[in-house]
């Protein structure tokens, strides 16, 4: 598991590490039971703080993407695929809203949109 933090980018540490974490897992990079670094080793290996590493795990586990396992260590969970689907369609209305920026630069109408989408599907949808 490679995680890289960008000391440059607005994002705080714990953050990085909790969204790069959690998209290993969506996209199933990181499966079901797999053992996460301990939190003291990433911490190490990224030359930061155990507490923001904490802070990271504590996140995931919060919003249930790992499990702990006293002495054991964290894990990723089971997929809840209520939650995999919730995260998935905040991406699409992520991805929607800037469709909407270009597509008004464009002047592209919602008629305009919906046949881009038809073609690009091709009855997949």
């Amino acid at each position: 598991m490679n995680i890289f933090i960008d000391n440059r980018s607005g994002s705080p540490i714990y953050d990085q590490i909790y969204k790069q974490i959690k998209s290993l897992i969506i996209s199933g990079e990181l499966h079901e039971n797999d053992p996460l670094p301990s939190i003291r080793s990433l911490a190490k290996d990224l030359r930061i703080s155990v507490v923001t590493t904490k802070r990271a795990y504590d996140e995931l586990e919060r919003e249930g993407f790992i499990y702990t396992l006293p002495a054991k260590g964290c894990f990723v969970a089971v997929k809840n695929t209520e939650l995999l689907r919730e995260e998935n369609l905040k991406k699409i209305e992520k991805l929607i809203a800037e469709i909407q920026q270009l597509a008004a630069s464009c002047r592209l109408t919602t008629d305009d949109l919906i046949e881009m989408l038809k073609y690009n599907t091709e009855g997949d949808l």
